[in-house]
């Protein structure tokens, strides 16, 4: 039993420096923009392409590597995805043409979401329950600190290296993380079991990943998030939308005629059923959107608004990420006492404190307007570490095992797409409102996180009543877990 509980510990720690690596090169880069953009002389739409493509190779490539995962077992796409991050961080550090650093951007964001896509279906093959909610908790703590730690150390680069050398910097810092990360995921990680021979006429090879599958959801994502990560006209927006709509229809249709057929679909038969886990994807993604838009246009109106620092504004974020690792560390504990009624106390809870951040800004005004936004932040990051990890616990828990990879994959691409569509329309709020006062401003941008908090509160009561009773036993783990702690992986 304690040879158990020391390889779940090491598979943990290798999940939690993916996951670190990952986060705190994305958010360092952020502050680094500026001084990217100076130095390269690159355009405002090498720019968006350089922070948005990321994000978009990032949720194309959850869905297959979940799927890969599922299949072919983790280790060896995990291993992948990290040293592909590592290789393209790297060569961006040292790039000099613009468009390249697009390339190796994108090449990052696939690496990133290859390991993602693998470390959720990690932490379901091994844990289970409470240890399930715990891991995936501690995950999110990891999650926070590195994007706490990411604008400070970004702008303490560029201060101390100057521009040119502290963007190149900024590239190089995860470097050391994610070698780390990848000889641990080398050495802790358990190999995938040898799987038995597929039966005569079931789908093996190729065509047991669903290629058309594969290639629908690709496609849905670029349509629905492209309008939302790049300066698309009117019409291509629209455009964009009804392709997505279309796709999605043929891709329900697909997935259908597979299962019908006796093939292996992409997206497992069970989960569109299941209430449970579509409702609670569905408050996931409202959560998420609404946590980092607010986050974006309260940066905004402490900079253009209040005219504060960088350094100042960070100052008044810091405590959302500090209360979110907090109570994220402790979450798993307060789901054995109060259940499922934790994440609607959470967003409850959220949701007050972005109604009442947006009025002080509409009626206090002052020195204590930066003292009264932080103490909401810190409201707002407590309440993301009793939803986050809960609600994902939750949601997972309805993912068979031989599709926990692709179940986590949605999850986390819906949250991409959440935030892609969250950021873009509440900060087009802030930035064309016609208000009086940036205060008035940022108050209309805060009661539309209001609104989408709300609906979020809904779908996870929702959730809740269709939850059914809890199973008696807890499932066994995945047989690859199982051989790889036996061999001492």
């Amino acid at each position: 039993m304690h040879r158990t509980a020391k390889k779940q510990n090491r598979i943990l720690a290798v999940c939690l420096a993916g996951g670190f690596t990952t986060m705190l090169d994305n958010s360092v880069l952020n502050i680094a923009v500026p001084a990217l953009r100076s130095t390269l002389e690159a355009s405002a739409t090498q720019i968006q392409w350089i922070v948005a493509g990321y994000s978009l190779a990032f949720g194309l490539a959850l869905i297959p590597g979940g799927r890969l995962g599922d299949l072919r077992g983790r280790k060896q796409f995990f291993v992948a995805g990290i040293a592909l991050f590592v290789a393209a961080g790297l060569l961006a550090a040292a790039a000099t043409d613009p468009w390249l650093l697009v390339v190796l951007r994108l090449l990052q964001g696939a690496g990133a979401g290859l390991v993602n896509s693998q470390m959720i279906g990690t932490l379901q093959d091994v844990f289970t329950g409470a240890a399930r909610t715990k891991a995936l908790g501690l995950y999110q703590v990891t999650c926070a600190v590195a994007i706490a730690l990411g604008p400070p150390l970004g702008g303490a680069l560029i201060a101390l290296a100057g521009p040119e050398w502290g963007w190149r910097l900024a590239f190089l810092i995860s470097a050391p993380s994610g070698l780390a990360t990848l000889v641990l995921a080398v050495r802790h990680l358990p190999r995938p079991a040898p799987r038995p021979a597929p039966a005569a006429g079931a789908a093996h090879g190729l065509s047991s990943l669903d290629p058309l599958g594969l290639l629908l959801t690709a496609a849905i994502t670029v349509a629905v998030m492209l309008p939302f990560v790049t300066s698309a006209a009117l019409p291509a927006q629209l455009g964009l939308g009804a392709a997505a709509l279309a796709l999605a229809v043929l891709l329900a249709w697909w997935q259908r005629h597979c299962a019908a057929t006796g093939r292996q679909p992409l997206i497992h038969p069970s989960l569109p059923r299941s209430a449970p886990y579509t409702l609670g994807t569905l408050t996931a993604m409202a959560q998420f959107g609404a946590s980092l838009a607010g986050s974006l246009v309260l940066v905004m109106f402490l900079q253009d608004g209040l005219g504060l620092t960088p350094l100042a504004a960070a100052a008044v974020t810091l405590p959302s990420a500090v209360a979110m690792a907090v109570v994220s560390s402790v979450a798993w504990r307060a789901v054995q006492r109060f259940g499922a009624h934790l994440v609607p106390l959470g967003l409850t809870l959220a949701l007050a404190a972005v109604l009442l951040s947006g009025l002080a800004a509409l009626w206090t005004s002052g020195p204590w307007l930066p003292v009264l936004l932080g103490l909401g932040q810190l409201c707002t990051g407590a309440a993301a570490g009793l939803v986050v990890s809960p609600n994902q616990a939750q949601v997972l828990r309805y993912a068979p095992a031989e599709a926990a990879g692709v179940a986590g994959g949605i999850l986390q691409m819906s949250q991409r797409i959440a935030a892609a569509v969250g950021i873009s329309a509440i900060s087009g709020i802030y930035l064309n409102s016609s208000a009086a006062t940036p205060g008035a401003a940022y108050f209309q941008a805060a009661l539309a996180c209001t609104a989408v908090f709300a609906v979020a509160l809904l779908l996870s009561v929702l959730a809740n009543r269709s939850t059914p009773e809890p199973p008696t036993a807890a499932p066994a783990a995945r047989p690859e877990v199982r051989e790889g702690a036996a061999r001492g992986d």
